[in-house]
């Protein structure tokens, strides 16, 4: 069943919980994590856990909890709503207060919400999805998982409206990365993504296609590049904690290659498949 969570209380999704002055409500002032669940468990968990704490830090929100706090509360939520195949959803906040710019001196807040997970479309995995550039218009710390998502949202509706499953952001010429995604492009043999920096996020997938890589023996490379190199690219993809690795095989309307997934793409996948189930034994 799906299931809430706010200050230490399990509710029910259509509770009214969140008062008016909520800052993560008045100024997106807080930060998230998106965790994907199978057969019960949560994927990645210490890694996304770890990004939260560094988000948390990043904008200085005072938390007391740890890490082993918050993995209580996913693992009790989890169990409460006996999720199997879902996501939980974690955000904290600088909590209730005045609405006034600088910090107050009130407790942070935190909630969360744990829901099953819509299977993608039929047919995405099997024969990719098409994607727009975009200009990235969003602010230069990106690193940080932020509640103020309005730059992505415009971006991939955009896309929605082309027709579109993702837009692929485009920063001083090169690539940066997609609205919720990283992005990944194949060329002679070689997996290529953008660097960390400030500009994009660090995906927790991004870590495990990274182990794929080297456990494939895949040439994995940190670059930037242009939106032309990814045109002329010999397979696309994306990943991210809910579509795991996603084949693109049309960008701007232009073909990618044959137009159908390639093959580091899909052994990428299965390998990453693999890493779950050691993971979740």
């Amino acid at each position: 069943m799906d299931l809430g969570y706010i200050n230490g209380k399990f509710v029910q999704l259509d509770e009214r919980v969140i008062p008016i002055e909520e800052r993560g409500h008045q100024f997106g002032d807080g930060v998230y994590e998106v965790i994907q669940c199978y057969n019960g468990q949560p994927f990645m968990l210490e890694e996304h856990l770890q990004r939260l704490l560094e988000s948390c830090e990043a904008i200085k929100l005072p938390i007391s909890e740890t890490l082993e706090d918050f993995r209580t509360l996913i693992l009790t939520g989890i169990e409460k709503a006996e999720l199997q195949y879902g996501k939980v959803y974690l955000q904290v906040t600088r909590g209730i207060a005045v609405r006034n710019h600088p910090f107050p001196d009130v407790p942070v807040s935190i909630s969360m919400t744990l829901k099953d997970t819509e299977p993608l479309a039929e047919g995405y995995r099997v024969n990719g999805v098409h994607a727009i550039t975009h200009d990235d218009e969003r602010w230069a710390k990106c690193y940080i998982k932020s509640l103020n998502l309005l730059p992505n949202i415009l971006a991939k509706q955009e896309a929605q409206e082309a027709g579109c499953f993702e837009a692929i952001l485009v920063r001083n010429g090169f690539i940066s990365e997609g609205t919720s995604s990283n992005i990944y492009m194949v060329k002679d043999g070689a997996v290529i993504t953008t660097p960390l920096s400030n500009h994009i996020l660090a995906g927790i997938t991004r870590m495990a296609v990274i182990q794929a890589a080297e456990e494939l023996n895949i040439p994995f490379v940190e670059r930037y590049f242009s939106p032309k190199e990814l045109l002329e690219a010999d397979e696309v993809f994306m990943t991210s904690t809910l579509v795991e690795v996603l084949p693109i095989v049309k960008i701007d309307g232009t073909v990618i290659d044959k137009g159908v997934p390639g093959e580091i793409t899909k052994k990428l996948y299965m390998q990453y498949q693999e890493l779950k189930k050691k993971a979740l034994v």
